[in-house]
């Protein structure tokens, strides 16, 4: 009874420092609409009928009138109704994939598991039409045309990133990622080419065990959803880890002499985009001259963006 007292101050208190923080931020930073939203992506060349790929930062982009809501409301404007959006919706009660694999008991169920993504993507679950993949870690959301595709056979897939995953099938549409108010960090898209490459990705990135980790459909059927954990050790070298800005600079700048990349501001977000096709290219290409995104710093000091083949 006190363990749920405490849990039941301590939910009012962190609301209540949410509120302060949303009222300093409406004072304090210049004010977005979802208007101006669909106007600076359109600006930046995302157009109607785009398959979009999103990873964001919801405070980068300043104060939005309507808050997630209405960034959302602007992608959708931004795409069409022939548009399609998917934003990453992943669930991981134990900290991490290995943490969530060796979970007892857990069984993910997409009619009553949130999201560890933020505000944005809990917001996005919420949208009438949204579909939800079914994943124990990595569960990807879509609304739009080709979002049944999209999402629809992810629990069946042999690997979290590959055939048959979002990521495969959004390569296969040529979507665009698109990161806003984010590094070249965490972009899930990377982990595409090391399901597909397996055994020939220049870097053993895995361990040895598979996990089958219970899942229910949303009908409740039963789903046993195949997960093999990254080695622990080689996410300490990997883009996304906070110590590896030489890392993501590398690749934003590789991206760009290559023309790759287009850059813009969304609010008053630095924002970018890259083609699925041209994104999957450049990184097979880097892959195949030993460069991935578990390079440790001592060897990419020795390697400047012009001098990989383009």
């Amino acid at each position: 009874m006190l363990d749920g007292l405490k849990k039941a101050i301590k939910g009012v208190l962190g609301k209540a420092q949410q509120k302060r923080r949303e009222e300093e931020l409406k004072q304090s930073q210049p004010h977005v609409s979802a208007s101006q939203i669909t106007a600076d992506l359109r600006k930046m060349g995302i157009e109607l009928g785009d398959i979009l790929f999103i990873h964001s930062s919801l405070k980068s982009l300043g104060y939005v009138d309507g808050g997630p809501k209405a960034v959302i409301q602007g992608l959708l404007d931004a795409v069409g109704p022939e548009g399609t959006l998917l934003l990453p919706t992943y669930y991981m009660p134990g900290g991490s994939i290995l943490g969530t694999c060796q979970l007892e008991g857990y069984v993910f169920d997409p009619r009553i598991h949130g999201t560890n993504m933020g505000a944005l993507p809990e917001t996005f679950l919420q949208f009438s039409g949204v579909l939800r993949s079914i994943h124990p870690t990595h569960s990807v959301s879509a609304i739009g045309k080709h979002a049944k595709f999209l999402t629809e056979a992810h629990h069946l897939a042999p690997t979290v990133f590959g055939r048959g995953s979002p990521w495969q099938r959004f390569h296969e549409l040529d979507g665009k990622v698109l990161g806003m108010g984010i590094s070249m960090g965490p972009v899930t898209f990377y982990h595409l080419l090391e399901d597909t490459l397996g055994s020939d990705f220049p870097v053993t990135v895995w361990q040895e065990n598979t996990y089958k980790i219970p899942c229910k459909g949303w009908n409740g059927e039963d789903y046993l959803v195949p997960v093999r954990p990254y080695i622990p050790e080689i996410t300490q070298h990997r883009i996304d880890y906070k110590s590896r800005d030489d890392l993501r600079s590398f690749m934003y700048e590789y991206l760009r002499r290559s023309r790759s990349i287009v850059a813009g501001d969304v609010g008053h977000a630095k924002s970018w985009f890259i083609g699925a096709q041209q994104f999957y290219e450049r990184l097979e290409k880097l892959a195949n001259q030993g460069v991935t995104i578990y390079t440790p710093t001592e060897t990419l000091s020795r390697i400047k963006p012009d001098m990989i083949e383009r």
